[in-house]
């Protein structure tokens, strides 16, 4: 089939994908991506010196390269920190009853499940090194709902508005191969279809032959096609300028690394005595060290000597200096720094809650802009649910909640989920106990359980 171009499509020129490709900038994401796996600027560092007046590449220097990982540290903090318990989906529809909500939050747990989970922290710790992360929204070929993740360096959002709220596009484009050549393939996504692209040898991009369908639809349902009536990608965005965690305190981690390596060099390089000859008969200095080695003297003239000059290297000063850089990388990375005594060895839930209040501000902030992320996978999650088992839920009425985790007081806890007995609700109860990982399954085990646990003389026998 011959081949056309894409004016003969809904995007009016060739060169428009070559322009929203070439301003597409991926490297802040890529740094961010290198530091999280301790790929840090330190790794690329030459020693030099000048000869003749030009800078020259020492190759014989000593030239250590260490990298400390405080970029993963502070993501894993957070992303744990957020995510690391199951987010729950909880249904409050006062025009359903209880049985039908119950049955719509079943069946959305169902559908998303631990893969759901797992792809929430990736989504989590990529957004985090990136500023911002998506995923895909597809029905497979088995007719089973689904979603994966796609990198945001392959994705070119088109909104409506500079204010980026209405999704009208997304461009995906990433490197495929044809008949042994590297060749970046196109996908334009709409709200109602998808069209395929391929970029050929004139460089140009053009309607992908390999497909059967082209422009196709979302997804098929009883053989018919049909599309999703919204772009089916989500975004989850780090925070609203889409800036990695990196770019807060990566001039912090470059300098400890610098430091760090720089006096690895020193204590290579130094001697423990320089020798300073004066007056001294011989004429080479091999000659001195094999007779300073065999005969324990040498031979001097006149007022000549041998004096001895000792290096010192400040360590208490690099000491103090990175002392204060690993500080303020805690600080402005907003983590915690567990190396801290100052709660002593039993904190109370108060201090504790205060350690991490930083961590807290910075998985707000994560927080607030996944939740309107994940309302909007509900939408679909919903969206799939009635057609499939032909229902009218709402996906307005799930709320969704956070859970958490931190270093906590357990004994307080469990101590405010007793006396809260009777002015919350028992699920709010559940919810936040810390020894609940699930709290539909803890419900459940509740109601099943046929004699109560009397909690407040457990284990007095």
């Amino acid at each position: 089939m011959k081949q056309k171009l894409i004016s003969e499509s809904k995007i009016n020129d060739s060169n428009i994908i070559i322009d929203l490709i070439n301003e597409h900038d991926t490297s802040h994401m890529i740094k961010g991506h290198n530091y999280y796996h301790n790929e840090s600027e330190i790794l690329n560092r030459k020693q030099y010196y000048y000869k003749d007046g030009f800078k020259t590449e020492d190759n014989t220097k000593s030239n250590h390269k260490i990298p400390h990982n405080w970029h993963k540290l502070l993501v894993d903090q957070k992303v744990s920190f957020l995510v690391g318990k199951p987010v729950v989906f909880q249904c409050n529809n006062t025009d359903k009853d209880d049985k039908s909500s119950k049955e719509y939050e079943e069946r959305l747990n169902l559908i998303l499940g631990e893969e759901w989970d797992d792809n929430l922290t990736e989504l989590a710790k990529n957004s985090s090194n990136k500023g911002t992360e998506w995923l895909h929204i597809y029905i497979n070929e088995e007719g089973k709902f689904k979603f994966l993740i796609i990198p945001a360096e392959e994705v070119i959002p088109i909104y409506d508005t500079s204010l980026q709220e209405n999704l009208e596009a997304i461009l995906r484009y990433y490197l495929v191969e044809v008949n042994g050549k590297d060749r970046i393939r196109v996908e334009w996504w709409t709200r109602d279809t998808v069209t395929f692209y391929i970029q050929n040898d004139s460089g140009e991009y053009v309607l992908d032959d390999t497909e059967s369908t082209n422009p196709d639809s979302h997804y098929y349902y009883n053989d018919i096609g049909y599309g999703w009536g919204k772009v089916p990608f989500i975004e989850f965005p780090n925070n609203q300028e889409r800036y990695s965690d990196l770019k807060y305190y990566k001039e912090l981690a470059d300098n400890y690394d610098l430091n760090v390596s720089d006096l690895a060099n020193n204590l290579s390089e130094i001697q423990e005595i320089i020798t300073i000859l004066k007056g001294y008969e011989g004429t080479k200095l091999d000659e001195f060290y094999e007779n300073l080695r065999y005969y324990k003297a040498i031979k001097v003239s006149g007022e000549g000597g041998v004096d001895k000059l000792e290096l010192n290297i400040p360590i208490e000063a690099k000491k103090e200096h990175l002392d204060r850089l690993e500080e303020n990388i805690f600080l402005f990375g907003q983590g915690v720094n567990l190396k801290t005594d100052v709660f002593g060895n039993a904190p109370s839930g108060v201090s504790l809650k205060f350690m991490y209040t930083l961590l807290d501000l910075k998985a707000s902030v994560m927080e607030r802009k996944f939740r309107k992320s994940i309302k909007r996978l509900l939408w679909f999650t919903t969206e799939y649910i009635n057609i499939i088992d032909k229902k009218d839920y709402d996906s307005a009425t799930i709320q969704v909640t956070f859970r958490k985790t931190m270093i906590t007081n357990d004994r307080e806890n469990v101590e405010i989920a007793k006396n809260s007995k009777g002015i919350i609700s028992d699920e709010t109860i559940v919810a936040n106990h810390p020894w609940v990982e699930d709290v539909a399954e803890e419900l459940n085990r509740l109601e099943k359980q046929a004699t109560p646990i009397d909690l407040d003389n457990l284990g007095d026998e």
